[in-house]
C-alpha cells in the first residue's frame, strides 16, 4: 500500500475511535439515571463489542474494520462467508466481555456485602 492509504487508513481509525468515545460518553450520560447498575454497564458492553470488534480486511494485508460494517455490508451483497467470519468475531468478543461483565457483577456484589 502507498503512503496516501496508510494515512487514509489511520485517519479513518482515528475519526473512528474519537467518534465512538464522544457516542460512548453520551450513551453513558442518558442511562446514568437506570437504577440497575448491571443493566447500565451491560448496554455499555454491548455498545463496545458492537462498535469496536475489528476483522482483518480481506483485500488489504494488515488492515483492520469494524466487524459490525464488514459483517452488514457482505451479508448485503450475499457474501456470507465473509459475513459469518466478521460475525463470529464479534461473537467472540462478546463471550469475553461478557466473562467481564459478570465477573464485574460478582465483584460488585461481593464489594456490596462486605460493607454492610
Amino acid at each position: 500500500m502507498n503512503a496516501d492509504a496508510q494515512m487514509a487508513y489511520g485517519i479513518f481509525w482515528t475519526i473512528y475511535v474519537v467518534a465512538f468515545v464522544v457516542f460512548f460518553i453520551l450513551i453513558t450520560r442518558a442511562i446514568r439515571p437506570l437504577p440497575i447498575y448491571g443493566l447500565r454497564t451491560l448496554i455499555q458492553a454491548v455498545l463496545v463489542v458492537v462498535l469496536l470488534t475489528p476483522v482483518a480486511s480481506p483485500e488489504a494485508v494488515d488492515w483492520w474494520i469494524p466487524a459490525w460494517l464488514h459483517g452488514g455490508y457482505e451479508s448485503i451483497l450475499g457474501e456470507a462467508g465473509e459475513a459469518t467470519r466478521a460475525f463470529t468475531n464479534m461473537a467472540l468478543a462478546g463471550a469475553v466481555v461478557g466473562i467481564v461483565w459478570i465477573l464485574d457483577l460478582v465483584r460488585v456484589g461481593i464489594w456490596r456485602r462486605k460493607k454492610d
